[in-house]
């Protein structure tokens, strides 16, 4: 029966093998045409999205696509939007929707020619937007082994393609990273076999910012924003990451990537109402990525020079568009001291109630909000406006709330600490360094055995001067002292500064 025609069986058969024949000749043309084209048309989207203006970025990734369907490359602008989209804002609506798109993206990318420098750089592109995104939702585990594979790529990438620059930047962002994870964290480390080493990884982004090579030029927006960061929180060179800003002459009107850097550069140094001008002159273009973070820095900005009724506005802004985890608790404690310094005991009581409702203690500073909430603890308020006046650059303001004040005055044990340890941060502002050694010495003193972070930060400013003095003995060991000391606030972001630091004066 089955004989029984034969020449149709073998038609059937024939047929058979030619459409699979077919399919095969068809899956290796498909294969061979995908090609990595960073092409004009990628170039303008990349900068229109590494300037955070994603409507624009968009279109012209679509017009990429049209114009090749084979080429890859869209396939990473696309997920650079969807990592700024989740990065910024972290709505949770969005993660549910956009997160699945990274493994999507590694399976097509894989599809490239493998001997294309870009194969491994977009995989571990995407590996680590896909990680650092997994970071603020909370999946550690899962963002350690997307940074290993990542790191492992870059490896790979660099000895096979050792000319192709882009390399660099992320491999020594990594690298110099690496060389810096708190001690809660030195799992990741230790378990995937990371190694670290903060003069390789800045030399590397150091020499692909600065360098003539076109791809440096195509990448210089991301370069810029990781160069800056790096400088300022790994090399502990704060003045000169924002001289870097002003040197570079970056766009902070039109390129909102840029301008979120400076400003919170400028926060963190003491230069809130430089922050503030330079967030109010941005391009306020619908076409940018519409994000909350402005407010939240603007709440700051303007509680640092105690202006609490504009600081509320931007704070309370900030809550109610925000949908993610990281600095909610800060900000609401932030927000319970406006309305606390206004007198207005209801409001603060309220906010902080809030504390505990939301948010998440992934950040130091939320673990210091939700302490300070737990215990119902409220600062003293002369000491809270010499610290938020400190803390936004306004130190002769600041000292002039302490002036004529003694230890003696403050009753509580952690009010003479602050206290001693706030007038040691004013005389360093100042230029006052061996002042401030001295209240800081003394702060140490006070403190070293209790959980506040008075002590522990006075032993890193100690280390810090001793560094720029070129003691290098010295600091050394104020930064060994300073790890030293355990179970207070602020201990991971603390213990990273030291640790750098000590990195630092040993030339590693």
């Amino acid at each position: 029966m089955l004989n029984r025609c034969p020449l149709l069986f073998y038609t059937s058969m024939h047929l058979k093998s030619f459409l699979l024949m077919i399919l095969v000749v068809l899956a290796l043309r498909a294969d061979a045409e995908k090609v990595y084209d960073f092409n004009s048309t990628c170039q303008q989207a990349f900068q229109e999205i590494t300037k955070l203006k994603l409507a624009r970025g968009i279109a012209l990734v679509e017009k990429a696509k049209q114009q090749n369907p084979d080429n890859l490359i869209p396939l990473l602008l696309d997920d650079y939007i969807d990592f700024f989209i989740l990065f910024f804002n972290e709505d949770p609506t969005e993660y549910k929707n956009r997160y699945p798109h990274f493994t999507e993206r590694l399976a097509l990318l894989e599809d490239g020619p493998k001997n294309s420098p870009f194969y491994n750089f977009c995989l571990s592109t995407v590996r680590i937007h896909k990680a650092a995104v997994a970071v603020k939702f909370g999946q550690t585990w899962s963002a350690g082994w997307d940074f290993r594979k990542a790191y492992l790529l870059l490896k790979e990438n660099q000895k096979k393609h050792p000319t192709f620059l882009p390399n660099q930047l992320m491999s020594g962002a990594l690298i110099a990273a690496i060389g810096t994870i708190p001690s809660s964290y030195k799992w990741i480390v230790s378990l995937f076999g990371m190694k670290g080493s903060i003069s390789e990884g800045m030399n590397l982004v150091r020499n692909f910012t600065f360098s003539n090579d076109p791809w440096a030029k195509i990448f210089a927006n991301e370069s810029a924003f990781v160069y800056g960061y790096l400088m300022f929180y790994i090399e502990n060179k704060k003045d000169e990451a924002l001289a870097f800003v002003q040197q570079r002459k970056l766009d902070l009107v039109h390129n909102h990537l840029h301008c979120f850097m400076a400003a919170n550069l400028a926060i963190n140094n003491k230069q809130s109402a430089l922050a503030g001008n330079w967030i109010l002159n941005r391009d306020k273009s619908p076409e940018y990525l519409v994000t909350p973070i402005w407010d939240f820095e603007m709440g700051f900005v303007k509680l640092y020079h105690v202006e609490l009724a504009e600081s509320i506005k931007y704070l309370e802004q900030y809550q109610k568009d925000f949908k993610g985890r990281f600095y909610v608790k800060d900000a609401y404690n932030k927000l319970s001291w406006a309305y606390y310094l206004q007198g207005n005991q209801a409001a603060a009581t309220a906010a902080r109630n809030k504390i505990l409702k939301y948010g998440a203690l992934d950040t130091d500073a939320d673990k210091k909000a939700q302490k300070d909430a737990k215990t119902n603890f409220w600062p003293n308020p002369i000491l809270l406006k010499a610290r938020l006046l400190s803390d936004g650059g306004f130190h002769k303001e600041a000292l002039g709330i302490l002036y004529g004040k003694s230890i003696e005055q403050f009753t509580t044990e952690e009010d003479r600490l602050e206290f001693t340890y706030r007038v040691a941060r004013i005389y360093d502002d100042l230029g006052r360094k061996d002042d401030a050694i001295k209240y800081y010495q003394t702060a140490i003193v006070l403190g070293e055995h209790r959980k506040e972070y008075y002590a522990a930060r006075a032993a890193l400013q100690i280390a810090q001067i001793y560094e720029e003095r070129g003691q290098k003995a010295l600091a050394i060991t104020y930064y060994q002292k300073c790890l030293g000391m355990d179970d207070h606030e602020y201990k991971d972001s603390i213990d990273q500064r030291a640790k750098s630091g000590i990195s630092r004066c040993k030339g590693e």
